[in-house]
């Protein structure tokens, strides 16, 4: 659905391996913070029918509500590109927690009052557990990141980050060429890159060779972009737009030769690690590749008091007394 979009804007000439721009992750309940936020507006405006203490009251409560619910958004959104990859961290900060607490907050200081206390704590609390029960907990465990090292985890995941900080100032640059093919044809080129930066997330081992991809190669890319932008702009020149076009043609295809190598560098460990194994079963005689092995090489039993399982339960057990016959 979404390449005959892009082919509809870009004039069906895409190859068919190129990598289609992926969805933006949402998530179902993102809307619902907004509404809650405009639910608790009124305490706002009967602030302004109270005394002093009242009325900073109230704007406080409302302040504490709509905060956590901006909070618990920035959770949500968070949440969702969680779950829309293989492999991710879990978030740095349990935004989702905190939104809840400060709505919490927000509710029990709205029904706070002198010989009240223990009553706004039991609001407050009974906020925070109505919030988690509609908007769920933050994502508390690393996904697809079993025997991935850590440190080196950590190292893709920053250079992705700068890298994706030049993909936006790219796409925000070419907006000001005012022409929506090219806009249709940045985002495609982003895609490959989001490719790169999946297997980079699979596979951070192949950080060292991907390096001046997320790097020197992205910014000249939007150096390049920001120029081509403003010349654009102001002369239409289609010889440089062409000139341009085939400029991210040919960085995609090497984007996308590098997404593919380390693929590749992927199937090759795992080839090594079961021809391996495969060996070393086969000589412990646990697979039928043990057939494959010479009759010497074969493993020999380290016993040869009992060869049938008759022999063996007929031996008697340590310390049983044997009967004469």
């Amino acid at each position: 659905m979404a390449r005959g979009l892009w082919d509809s804007i870009l004039g069906n000439n895409l190859p068919q391996g190129r990598p289609a721009p992926p969805p933006v992750p949402r998530h179902p309940h993102e809307g619902r913070p907004k509404w809650i936020t405009v639910a608790a507006f009124p305490m706002v405006l009967g602030a302004f029918f109270q005394g002093a203490t009242g009325m900073v009251t109230d704007l406080a409560a409302f302040g504490l509500i709509a905060s956590g619910m901006w909070m618990t958004r920035e959770g949500l959104i968070a949440q969702a590109a969680y779950e829309a990859r293989r492999v991710a961290k879990r978030p740095a900060i349990p935004r989702k927690l905190f939104g809840g607490v400060m709505a919490g907050g927000g509710l029990g200081l709205a029904v706070a009052a002198p010989g009240m206390m223990p009553d706004a704590a039991l609001v407050g609390a009974a906020g925070l557990a109505l919030h988690v029960l509609a908007f769920g907990t933050d994502p508390m465990r690393d996904k697809g990141a079993a025997g991935v090292d850590e440190f080196q985890q950590g190292r893709a995941q920053r250079m992705i980050e700068e890298a994706e900080g030049y993909l936006r100032q790219t796409t925000d640059a070419i907006a000001r060429a005012g022409d929506r093919r090219l806009e249709a044809r940045v985002e495609l080129f982003a895609a490959a890159v989001h490719h790169l930066f999946d297997r980079l997330r699979e596979n951070p081992g192949g950080l060292s060779s991907a390096r001046r991809y997320l790097g020197v190669y992205l910014m000249g890319v939007r150096d390049a972009t920001v120029r081509f932008a403003d010349l654009y702009a102001r002369t239409q020149d289609q010889a440089v737009r062409a000139q341009y076009l085939a400029f991210l043609d040919e960085l995609e295809r090497d984007f996308l030769a590098r997404a593919d190598k380390l693929a590749e560098g992927d199937r090759a460990a795992l080839d090594i690690e079961m021809s391996v194994l495969r060996e070393r079963l086969a000589r412990e005689g646990l697979t039928g590749a043990a057939t494959a092995l010479a009759p010497e090489d074969r493993p020999q039993l380290q016993s040869h008091e009992a060869q049938t399982l008759d022999q063996l339960l007929a031996m008697p057990f340590p310390g049983q007394k044997v009967p004469r016959e």
